[in-house]
């Protein structure tokens, strides 16, 4: 069952905590985490910001207590009451208990109601071992201590503990991928893929049929003939009748997935149903042909902390003679992880490009420009027999995810944030992490705050406005 209540961290802020909670001293040390949420019906509760109590400000500190003074809550309050922020209040556990104590029962019991008095209908506490893992749980007025179902952490390793987990066994030991146990976690996590047409309708197949316990699809298009020779699971009569893609594709998963697995979103990813359907998800993976939504994707994977895998294929032409030949046959497969570098810092999309792409798309007299945006740069084709590419990218981008669910490279995943792949030249190149700028990124966080991704454009409509 897909959790309920999450606590995501990225994977910067969670590396920053822990550094903080484990000093060399072995004693035990405490920050506040400010989360941003999304909206229902899941509760996920994103990590914005974390406020780490110094070490020398706690009356006492030692390996298994800690107290520290009030007046850090009372700032955590104030920044919290600006954007409608939750606490959640966590320390260490040197000694390795990855349970809440006693002490840490009363400390909530003394502290929760004051929180909730003052800002806010739900704060929590949390626990950190020294591998990094960690345990939450949530309070609302009723101090009745809800565990959260499911903590997350999104950086070069997609990390997970879940509760029940960590009651049967301490800190859940991650299943070896490719096994049943990796499908038997999957069908607990919700995927959403934006697009689903050529590599994107491939990508779907193989998150379903992985075993995912959501995935949803979100597309607007509708199937035309031209499509059926790479779009899986497309029929002659689903272009006949011109059915939206993900109606026809959510159709042909409930065929082998029991329960309603696959969730159709017919809607472009620039509207506000699309970005709040993605936000429930818990991995993000894009399969678009435009800067513009991968832009949105951009933004949302950075607004709601979760981890995005972009995908991309092309197919350059040169001239030859009087025709054309094959200049390379290219594929890249991006991992962006929320805190550090975007798609936008890697030169995926810029501002200059985005223009480019809105004339081209709005001025007529630019029209033969849109060839630069289809599979093959600069030559027509109808229905480009690319399935072959298709799949060669869709399957990098999802191994490209189970290397970091479950990770089996032999060198860290750091060095592996873009992935580029000539067929052509029978070359594959790899990007690392820290090759990348960082710039500054005001959407981090932000959750569901209003205008969503901090555009205008996607604020709510007024109702009876103009």
């Amino acid at each position: 069952m897909i959790p309920e209540t999450t606590l995501a961290f990225a994977g910067v802020l969670h590396e920053d905590t822990r550094q903080h909670l484990f000093p060399p001293d072995g004693l035990e040390a405490a920050a506040i985490l400010l989360c941003a949420r999304t909206p229902e019906p899941r509760r996920r509760l994103l990590v914005r910001e974390a406020l780490f109590i110094p070490h020398s400000a706690c009356g006492r500190r030692e390996r298994d207590a800690i107290t520290w003074p009030g007046a850090y809550l009372e700032d955590a309050l104030d920044r919290a009451e600006q954007d409608s922020l939750a606490l959640v209040l966590i320390h260490s556990h040197p000694g390795g208990l990855f349970a809440f104590s006693d002490a840490d029962d009363a400390s909530d019991r003394q502290v929760m109601p004051s929180l909730l008095h003052a800002h806010g209908d739900m704060h929590g506490s949390a626990i950190m071992t020294a591998d990094g893992a960690v345990r939450a749980r949530l309070y609302d007025h009723a101090i009745s201590p809800r565990p959260i179902d499911l903590v997350t952490v999104a950086g070069h390793d997609l990390l997970y503990w879940w509760e029940d987990g960590a009651r049967l066994t301490g800190p859940s030991r991650r299943p070896v991928a490719f096994t049943g146990a990796m499908s038997g976690e999957l069908g607990r996590l919700r995927a959403a893929v934006i697009g689903v047409s050529g590599t994107g309708s491939i990508t779907a197949e193989q998150l379903a049929r992985l075993g995912f316990g959501g995935v949803t699809l979100i597309d607007f298009d509708r199937l035309e003939l031209k499509n059926l020779n790479r779009i899986l699971n497309s029929r002659i009569r689903d272009a006949q009748d011109g059915r939206l893609k993900v109606e026809m594709f959510a159709e042909a998963v409930a065929a082998y997935r029991a329960g309603d697995v696959a969730q159709p979103i017919p809607a472009s990813v620039l509207t506000r149903e699309a970005i709040l359907a993605a936000s429930q998800a818990d991995v993000i993976f894009c399969c678009v042909d435009t800067l513009e939504a991968r832009q949105i994707a951009d933004l949302l994977a950075s607004a709601f902390a979760i981890p995005l895998f972009d995908v991309g294929v092309v197919i350059p032409v040169r001239q030859a003679g009087d025709g054309v030949a094959i200049a390379d046959v290219c594929g890249r497969v991006d991992y962006v992880q929320p805190g550090r570098s975007t798609l936008l810092d890697r030169g995926v999309y810029s501002p200059e490009s985005l223009r480019a792409e809105y004339l081209r798309r709005h001025a007529p007299e630019a029209h033969q420009q849109e060839l630069e945006a289809g599979y093959i740069k600069g030559l027509v084709e109808e229905a480009p027999a690319v399935i072959t590419l298709n799949m060669r990218a869709a399957s990098a981008c999802v191994n490209e995810f189970i290397a970091r669910a479950y990770p089996f490279r032999l060198e860290p995943n750091r060095l592996y944030a873009r992935t580029a792949f000539s067929l052509a030249a029978c070359e594959e190149e790899f990007t690392a992490e820290d090759d990348f700028p960082v710039s500054e990124n005001p959407v981090l966080g932000r959750g569901a705050r209003e205008p969503l991704l901090g555009l205008p454009s996607l604020a709510p409509r007024r109702r009876g406005g103009r």
